[in-house]
């Protein structure tokens, strides 16, 4: 895995491409045993946003490790912008294409007929695609999103001993197909321990700005001042709780506040009593192991790799052995 110095390097790099379309592949080695296997890699979000950058540097340590040629492909979260540029990297002929499913089964099925068409790879990560999937072939590389969700909510129930009558807001991708099943998940686990949950969609723009949270976060608070727990829909959102607790005039603590995923800005958080439980995801192999089946099954016939990333959790009593490696851009 990346050490510090080469995962600070690797976001650097990121940062210098924050606004492309895609990047031009790194001057890896070439002479690995994915050597002139060709791949294009959707990492998601901007280069330099806390989840994006971990699943680009996994991707990268899979290109450095294999020798594959990867062009990347920052999306800034916009699900009409990762459909373009689907087409654009399915017209570009790689051997490969690992693509965020956050557009959906119903926006992705004709594209996916025209990789396969074309024998083109396809690996999804993140969000999963289950009828493309079945009707086309290709892995999913990421967490199992509902059962990922329902034990967040239980385990917060169990934890924080939320009882019948507490109030809870969830902030989720509602209305976006196949981006709310995790956020609903721990919704419906909330309300059956009997918590009353408000359901806030978290506007796909505050994946790249968690700012623009802000006033919607305290507009429902005001709505429900009792509230004891707010559930994030991200690791961008959930590293900002701490903005967020003081435009509401809450210290650490006052609140619980959960969610999902890992970044320096977390852990800090943790550190800080701003945060009290997140499930990691782990990014890092979103990046990694996409690539990584690629390359398996252009080059020996291998089907296709499906992996649940979902980790377990992180609460302030464990965070510590981990807290490196998240500031190092690998957890």
């Amino acid at each position: 895995m990346l050490g510090a110095g080469a995962a600070s390097a690797a976001l650097a790099l990121a940062w210098g491409r924050v606004g492309q379309a895609h990047a031009a592949p790194l001057d890896a080695t070439t002479t690995g045993w994915g050597s002139g296997v060709k791949v294009r890699f959707f990492a998601g979000g901007n280069a330099g946003d806390a989840f994006a950058s971990i699943v680009f540097n996994g991707a990268q340590q899979a290109q450095a490790d294999l020798g594959v040629s990867v062009d990347y492909v920052f999306s800034g979260w916009d699900v009409s912008k990762m459909t373009d540029q689907l087409r654009e990297a399915i017209a570009a002929q790689p051997d490969g294409i690992a693509m965020m499913g956050h557009p959906g089964d119903d926006a992705l099925l004709p594209l996916a007929q025209q990789a396969a068409d074309a024998n083109i790879l396809m690996e999804y990560q993140n969000v999963d695609l289950p009828k493309v999937r079945q009707q086309f072939g290709g892995g999913y590389i990421g967490a199992d999103l509902t059962p990922q969700g329902r034990a967040v909510g239980t385990t917060a129930v169990q934890k924080f001993g939320l009882k019948s009558g507490d109030k809870a807001i969830v902030f989720g991708a509602w209305g976006q197909p196949g981006r709310f099943f995790r956020e609903e998940g721990t919704a419906k686990a909330l309300e059956d321990a009997g918590v009353i949950v408000t359901r806030i969609v978290s506007p796909p723009e505050a994946a790249s700005d968690p700012n623009l949270l802000t006033p919607i976060l305290t507009a429902a608070y005001l709505k429900d001042p009792d509230t004891r727990l707010i559930c994030q829909a991200g690791g961008q959102t959930l590293s900002t709780t701490p903005t967020y607790m003081q435009a509401i005039n809450k210290g650490p603590g006052e609140i619980i506040n959960i969610g999902y995923d890992l970044s320096p800005a977390i852990i800090d958080a943790f550190a800080a009593g701003w945060v009290q439980l997140t499930s990691d995801q782990q990014p890092y192999l979103q990046g990694y192991l996409p690539i990584l089946s690629l390359v398996l099954s252009k080059k020996y016939g291998f089907s296709s790799l499906t992996y649940d990333t979902g980790a377990g959790f992180v609460t302030p009593d464990n965070y510590k052995p981990v807290a490196d490696l998240a500031k190092a851009g690998i957890r």
